[in-house]
């Protein structure tokens, strides 16, 4: 350096008295932020440290459970009762079936058998001789006359739909009836018409039950 070149200006004297102490003051002040943030940060680690204690001496101590391999399943719940289909699937059954339809021009000669439009005699023959043989059979003793209205509709209904083609219905004499009138017989042969399943029926011959009751051809279920 030549002799000639001026000096620089010592640091202090470039940022001057005013700067120094300003930036003094933001140092120191950042050192105590710092140092109030560690001495909070230490502090709540200790408040952590002494809960986990507390907590592991209320509850002792604790073994893994085993596993057993268990299964969990979803709950079943009961399928609800179609309550109301029952009681229209009762009220159509009721209706189907009255009590003053007239069945005298339907019936054969012999007022003890009937057969539907296009059913030959054959029919009725194989019915008496017994050729065909009665599958299922409901013994309507003892029901009052709605209750075995409804039961012969419902046991046709049910001996269809599992394809059952020839059933015996018994109805009773009459014996235990107080004027000794078989009360059902002239109902059931009334109900047994007006359901489209019975296409013929005759009075069962008498090791079958005779007066007391018929037996019944029905038709094949639909595919």
């Amino acid at each position: 350096m030549s002799q000639g070149a001026p000096k620089p200006k010592p640091t202090a004297q470039r940022l001057g008295l005013g700067d120094l102490a300003s930036l003094r003051d933001t140092m120191k002040a950042d050192a105590e932020r710092r140092e109030a943030e560690r001495i909070a940060a230490e502090a709540a680690a200790q408040r952590a440290r002494e809960e986990a204690d507390v907590f592991r001496a209320s509850i002792g101590n604790v073994n893994s459970l085993r596993d057993r391999n268990r299964v969990s399943h979803p709950p079943q719940h009961p399928a609800p009762v179609p309550v109301q289909t029952q009681r229209n699937d009762q009220e159509v059954l009721a209706a189907s079936l009255s009590d003053e339809f007239d069945i005298e021009n339907l019936l054969d000669t012999d007022e003890m058998s009937f057969r539907r439009p296009g059913i030959g005699l054959d029919v009725i023959r194989k019915l008496r001789r017994g050729e065909w043989v009665p599958q299922d059979k409901i013994d309507l003793h003892g029901l009052r006359r709605e209750e075995a209205r409804e039961a012969l509709a419902e046991f046709l209904r049910r001996s269809v739909r599992n394809g059952v083609r020839c059933v015996r219905v018994i109805h009773g004499k009459g014996n235990g009836s107080p004027d000794k009138l078989p009360v059902l017989k002239g109902k059931v042969r009334s109900w047994l018409v007006q359901k489209e399943e019975v296409i013929a029926f005759v009075q069962a011959r008498e090791t079958m039950g005779g007066a007391g009751a018929v037996m019944v051809l029905l038709r094949q279920p639909r595919s």
